[in-house]
């Protein structure tokens, strides 16, 4: 019975969880689209893809998973009524999602002043498309946090009452794993 329970009511609740599927199965096939379009346009794409900065593109990967680690932590020190550490871990978390999302804004300003723009060409097309719904996910992600950190700042959550915090956690870590999948389809692989 237990396993069953547990299986039903995934951590942050099954509802998340449909949700990261339909997400990852959105950018997944998109991801498929991207690479089916690269090999049919190879050098055209191969040119585009080599004008992207790969050290942009690993930093703001090392940002993403330093961000869900610190996610992860909050989620521990919440359950250890360690409140005071929870709220400095959302912190850190919130801030690593605003650097990602400025980095990110930095090299759409490079691009953009580069005249790589919406229309450039078919790879800059996916680019601008994939990252900047993954930019809009990673800033609903910041949003969700910040008014789940003032909600924890007032007491609202502890250690019996953590799952709208696990949640959002949930979408956060989401998050990091569409990026993992972005940065070497993107960027790297040829």
């Amino acid at each position: 019975m237990e396993q069953a329970k547990s299986f039903l009511y995934p951590p942050g609740g099954i509802l998340i969880w449909i949700i990261v599927l339909m997400e990852v199965l959105t950018f997944g096939i998109a991801l498929i689209v991207f690479r089916v379009n690269f090999h049919q346009d190879y050098d055209t794409f191969l040119n585009s893809q080599n004008m992207l900065s790969k050290n942009i593109g690993l930093f703001n990967t090392v940002v993403l998973i330093t961000s869900g680690y610190f996610m992860a932590t909050v989620i521990v020190k919440i359950k250890q009524s360690r409140i005071k550490g929870a709220i400095k871990w959302m912190f850190f978390t919130i801030g690593t999602g605003l650097l990602f999302l400025f980095v990110k804004g930095w090299e759409y300003s490079i691009k953009i002043a580069e005249g790589h723009s919406f229309g450039y060409d078919d790879f800059f097309d996916f680019y601008w498309m994939l990252t900047s719904f993954h930019f809009i996910h990673v800033l609903v992600g910041v949003v969700i946090l910040s008014v789940l950190l003032f909600k924890l700042r007032k007491g609202d959550y502890g250690a019996s009452n953590f799952l709208d915090i696990e949640t959002g956690g949930v979408f956060w870590h989401m998050c990091d794993l569409i990026w993992i999948l972005l940065f070497p389809v993107l960027y790297l692989l040829h």
